[in-house]
């Protein structure tokens, strides 16, 4: 095959060509710090990287669902703890109340002290987070408790209020709210406040007995809770755990390795500088150079 002058420069071109492409991909990794910068780079990296990142968002949701579920039970504990005091305190005026030594007088004023504990407690039944009611299922829009005086007006909504916390796993983040915020316990608030009222010593026995059983639903309520946040903690550690691994596959299969780019690109100066003398002596003056 005859080579010509034309084939020769042409071919020099092609090459040098070829040499920026490569030197300005290195250099394109080397600002960026990524292997590619678009999908036809490598099409199997970017596949990977889709997966990955679809991994790792899913992950970061489930950490978004994890602090919701931390704030429901947290404040539900703050609430049970809360309503425990205010039952012993109610309790322990009870016992004093049922002491024949005191006057009709002593008792209607144990009775207000009695008033504002129950205000207290439907004030705690309709705790919110975020502005939903968290003792009162998934109907998070409405109160537990609308009147204070009046037993019936006790919402029966009681559907566990559940979050996914991990793939295919929801846990409920809500209490039992038939075993704490009930209408028997609005209906033992009111007949005790009215016991003290009415001076009536022998219907705050019955009451107390009610109470004190009431009591024990709570402190197992609580329990059962507690429980609940120890498996939300283990999941939670389980997903940082997973979110550690998802990164670093991400930063392995897209992060370019920079000391190996910089030697690269090193190296592909060299070549290029090189090709450019060589090229310069290919590209010989023609004829129509001299005619000119």
């Amino acid at each position: 095959m005859r080579v010509t002058q034309s084939m020769l420069t042409q071919n020099s071109l092609r090459q040098l060509s070829t040499s920026y492409s490569k030197m300005g991909k290195l250099m394109e990794q080397l600002s960026t710090g990524k292997k590619i910068s678009r999908p036809s780079d490598d099409p199997v990296v970017a596949m990977k990287g889709m997966y990955y990142r679809t991994n790792l968002t899913e992950l970061e949701q489930y950490k978004r669902n994890l602090s919701e579920s931390y704030a429901w039970m947290e404040n539900s504990e703050a609430a049970l703890e809360h309503v425990q005091s205010v039952m012993h305190r109610a309790s322990e005026l009870v016992v004093q109340g049922a002491n024949g030594t005191l006057s009709p007088e002593d008792r209607v004023a144990i009775a207000k002290e009695i008033e504002q504990l129950k205000l207290d407690f439907v004030q705690v039944a309709n705790s919110q987070v975020a502005g939903k009611y968290i003792f009162n299922g998934t109907a998070v829009d409405k109160p537990r408790i609308l009147d204070a005086n009046d037993p019936t007006s006790v919402s029966n909504e009681n559907t566990p209020f559940e979050v996914e916390v991990s793939r295919g796993i929801k846990l409920q983040s809500n209490i039992n709210s038939d075993n704490v915020f009930n209408q028997e316990m609005m209906e033992i608030w009111n007949g005790i406040q009215a016991a003290f009222e009415n001076d009536d010593i022998a219907a705050l026995s019955t009451l107390k007995e009610r109470f004190d059983k009431s009591a024990d639903l709570i402190s197992a309520e609580r329990s059962e809770l507690g429980a609940r946040y120890n498996r939300l903690e283990m999941i939670d550690d389980r997903i940082g755990y997973q979110e550690v691994i998802a990164t670093r596959i991400l930063s392995d299969n897209e992060d370019a390795d920079i000391e190996k780019v910089i030697t690269d690109l090193t190296s592909q100066e060299s070549v290029h500088r090189a090709s450019l003398g060589v090229s310069a002596r290919v590209i010989q003056p023609s004829l129509l150079d001299f005619l000119r």
